[in-house]
């Protein structure tokens, strides 16, 4: 069985539930954001700006000619370009304290890629799955519009990150009793979800992981190693080398998802990448960050400048 022909298949309700829940996560996520958050974008650019263009155009860049070298299967192709195109992952802050990087980059990238990605990830997703002719018939044959896609990130990103800052902004003592709890539960529910989902389709999955493992462990790979190495050759320091490198390599695969049930009906192959990366990359994630946890970095000058402001 090709999967490109597979179809992972979940009912209307539960396709509602994962949009709820993933606005839920969002919403806690943003609990965490401040608006001095994208502040320090202004106080100290260099560091968000390399990890914003590493995020969202070195990485879809290198995932095109990495596909264009290992030549996947068409579903595959466009799911690992659809990853690629999503923006950094709910768990990125944690892992980057946990490695020791510059937790205060990791916020500002996190809250700002966020945003962007209203943008940017239907735009990348049609830009460069529109230059690899197999992935391109794929958006032919779902009719794929941009602006669906952007009203659909607006739903499941937009509105929540609005509402959690601003009752951070205006409420700050609930938000503080609410920032904990809320996030762990709602990750938590999240987690459980798919965990759910995987149970339900894991035939496939087990029948297809040959197809997958590789892919994803070479994309993540590059993912990790794109966001530390533009940040040093860069001259940026090793803590917030760290923090890019895990921002780049965490990649928010639950909007991935979302977005594949949504407009190309749980195909097979890209629901399996997407599935996949979000197992992986705390693996990878984790992994990385306990390697580096031992080994001290230098303090950034951005964390000075949030101590000063």
């Amino acid at each position: 069985m090709d999967p490109d022909q597979m179809q992972l298949h979940f009912n209307p309700e539960s396709l509602t539930l994962l949009n709820v829940i993933l606005g839920l996560v969002m919403f806690g996520v943003a609990l965490d954001l401040h608006i001095r958050d994208f502040k320090r974008l202004f106080l100290a650019p260099k560091g968000p700006l390399i990890g914003l263009t590493a995020q969202f155009l070195l990485l879809p860049m290198f995932t095109y000619l990495l596909i264009r070298i290992i030549e996947p299967m068409p579903s595959l192709a466009l799911g690992m370009i659809l990853v690629a195109a999503c923006p950094g992952g709910n768990v990125s802050n944690f892992i980057t304290h946990l490695a020791g990087g510059n937790t205060a980059l990791s916020v500002t990238m996190t809250a700002i890629s966020t945003t962007l990605a209203l943008v940017m990830t239907p735009f990348n997703l049609t830009f460069w799955g529109s230059l690899y002719p197999p992935t391109a018939a794929l958006l032919t044959q779902v009719q794929l519009d941009p602006v669906q896609v952007f009203f659909t990130i607006v739903m499941i990103l937009g509105i929540p990150l609005t509402a959690g800052m601003s009752l951070r902004h205006y409420a700050p003592k609930t938000a503080a009793r609410l920032r904990r709890p809320f996030k762990i539960a709602s990750i938590g529910v999240f987690v459980l979800f798919i965990a759910i989902a995987f149970m339900m389709n894991f035939d496939n999955f087990q029948t297809f992981i040959v197809h997958v493992f590789y892919i994803v462990f070479l994309h993540n790979a590059t993912a990790l190693l794109l966001g530390f190495w533009s940040s040093r050759l860069l001259g940026m320091p090793h803590r917030d080398a760290r923090a890019v490198s895990i921002e780049v390599g965490i990649q928010n695969s639950g909007l991935g998802l979302v977005l594949i049930f949504d407009f190309f009906h749980g195909l097979g192959g890209m629901a399996l990448v997407a599935a996949w990366w979000g197992i992986w990359h705390l693996v990878a994630g984790l992994s990385l960050a306990t390697y580096w946890s031992r080994k001290p970095a230098a303090a950034p000058a951005l964390s000075r400048i949030e101590t000063t402001s």
